[in-house]
């Protein structure tokens, strides 16, 4: 696990980047796992400048996202279909059928959790997947529980979840309490996996995650099993860290 510490937020997104854009240019076709949430946004924003300066092509690449919330449709404005076209899809020139996000509101949940693991499959798998972290050390959303879940599945969100969610929505009722996220298994087959976290909140989180016993009680802990992982961290998500753990950008 190799871990990169940045000064700041913005400098943590141009680093982000930067290893996206290295990965696409390397293999035009590559697979991207992506992520929601409010600390990759900064990435996007940095890969949209890219593609407007005509740095970088992603009309060949294929994407994946972690987890979509279930029972939102693809036009609701909290949906992670429509925050992925917000912050990426609609500025970029990635082909509206390679990308691939689950259906939040499908008929039969079983069947998609299935469907999207097999998409995955056909497409020989994701070559970098973006991880966030949550407070409780939740990667996609893959909460805490007693096993870790190998394939995509549907997931019962903790409350701390939901509640750092709601900022998102005008009330705290109006965060759904299930997704379909991506298991544990399913991200760690990627061939490499980069984990973003920013602000002092995600140090407990990123500590454990380097330092804790691998548990599901702590889901982002697995990562010390995989063999090609990066942290990008901001300076204070890397607080708690002593210096002979990262390196400084």
């Amino acid at each position: 696990m190799r871990i990169l510490v940045c000064k700041d937020y913005d400098e943590m997104s141009q680093k982000a980047a930067q290893m996206i854009s290295s990965q696409v240019m390397l293999k035009p076709d590559c697979v991207l796992g992506l992520a929601t949430g409010s600390t990759p946004i900064g990435m996007y924003k940095k890969l949209v400048q890219m593609y407007q300066e005509k740095m970088i092509d992603l009309s060949e690449v294929t994407t994946f996202n972690l987890d979509e919330y279930l029972g939102l449709s693809k036009d609701n404005e909290q949906s992670y279909h429509y925050f992925m076209q917000n912050h990426l899809f609609d500025h970029v020139n990635v082909k509206p059928r390679r990308i691939h996000i689950p259906n939040g509101n499908t008929e039969n949940v079983d069947d998609e959790c299935n469907f999207y693991d097999q998409l995955i499959a056909k497409s020989n798998g994701i070559d970098i997947q973006v991880l966030g972290i949550g407070n409780n050390a939740h990667i996609g959303f893959n909460e805490p529980q007693i096993s870790f879940e190998k394939g995509t599945h549907v997931v019962e969100l903790d409350d701390s979840t939901r509640e750092a969610n709601a900022r998102f929505f005008e009330t705290l009722d109006e965060v759904p309490k299930q997704a379909i996220t991506m298991g544990t298994g399913t991200i760690l087959k990627s061939r490499k996996i980069m984990l973003l976290a920013s602000g002092r909140a995600k140090a407990k989180a990123i500590y454990d995650t380097v330092h804790g016993h691998v548990s599901p009680e702590v889901p982002s802990s697995i990562l010390q099993f995989h063999p090609d992982t990066v942290l990008i961290l901001d300076e204070e998500a890397a607080s708690l860290l002593s210096e002979k753990d990262y390196k400084r950008l």
